[in-house]
C-alpha cells in the first residue's frame, strides 16, 4: 500500500514537470509527511480541455454514488489488478484519471514485532507521479469534495524486503496516456501500471516521527544512522 508520501519540488519544478496551470499558490509548500484524509496536490485535465492543471483534491476517494464520506478510509489506495472492475474506483478509472506528484513516499519493514519506517525515492531525487483517480462526490447538504486516490502495484526487488505493494509511480512519457480520457480498453493501462525500475530507486531507514502525521518537518527525512 502506500500510506504516507512527500512533496518537496517547487513550484517552478512542478509546472516545468506536468505542464499544468496552477490555482492554489499554497499547494507548494513543502510537505514531509503526507497522510490520508489531508489535501493533496494533483494534476488532471480540465473538463473539456486538454490543459492540465494543477489542483487542490482530499486523499482518500470518495465514489460519486457514496452515501457516507467516511468510505475514504478503505479508499486511500486502489489495486493495479482490480481497480477497473471494483465499484468504488471503475468509473474513475474510465475516464477521471490524475497523476499525483510526490518526492518520495514511506512503507514500514516489519522488524520482529516492531515495524521501522523507511523512506524511497528516486535515484536522481526528482519529483515523480502516482497513478491516481479523483472523482466528485455531491452531499445533499454542504460543498461537494473532490477527492483521490493512489494506485498500487506488485513490488518490485528494492520493495520486497520492506513491503509486497508499492504506489505505480509513471514516467514522464506516460503522463500524456494515462490523463487521457480516450485512452481504452483496460488493458492498454495496464501496461502503465507496473513496478517502477529498482535500480532507479534507493531507501533508507528513517526515524519513527514520521509515525505521527503531526510530524510535518525535514526531520521525517533524516537518515536513521545519520
Amino acid at each position: 500500500m502506500c500510506g504516507r508520501y512527500t512533496l518537496q519540488a517547487t513550484l517552478e519544478e512542478l509546472v516545468r514537470q506536468f505542464h499544468a496551470e496552477f490555482l492554489d499558490p499554497s499547494l507548494f509548500k513543502p510537505r514531509y509527511n503526507i497522510a490520508p484524509s489531508q489535501d493533496v496536490a494533483v494534476v488532471r485535465l480540465k473538463p473539456d480541455s486538454a490543459q492540465r492543471e494543477l489542483v487542490r483534491l482530499r486523499w482518500g476517494l470518495i465514489p460519486s454514488w457514496a452515501k457516507d464520506p467516511k468510505i475514504v478510509y478503505s479508499t486511500i489506495n486502489a489495486k493495479a489488478e482490480t481497480v477497473a472492475e471494483k465499484p468504488a474506483f471503475r468509473s474513475a478509472f474510465r475516464t477521471r484519471r490524475c497523476l499525483i506528484p510526490a518526492s518520495g513516499f514511506y512503507e514500514w519493514q516489519q522488524e520482529g514485532r516492531q515495524k521501522q519506517p523507511m523512506y524511497i525515492r528516486l535515484r536522481d531525487r526528482r519529483p515523480f507521479a502516482f497513478a491516481g483517480l479523483w472523482d466528485r462526490w455531491e452531499p445533499k447538504d454542504g460543498e461537494p469534495i473532490e477527492s483521490c486516490t493512489i494506485i498500487t502495484t506488485e513490488a518490485n526487488e528494492l520493495m520486497k524486503p520492506i513491503h509486497n505493494r508499492m504506489p505505480v509511480i509513471l514516467t514522464l512519457q506516460d503522463y500524456s496516456l494515462w490523463l487521457d480520457p480516450a485512452t481504452r480498453p483496460a488493458d492498454a493501462l495496464q501496461v502503465l501500471q507496473k513496478p517502477y525500475p529498482d535500480q532507479d530507486m534507493e531507501a533508507y531507514a528513517v526515524s519513527k516521527a514520521v509515525n505521527s502525521p503531526r510530524n510535518d518537518s525535514p526531520r521525517c527525512l533524516e537518515p536513521l544512522d545519520a
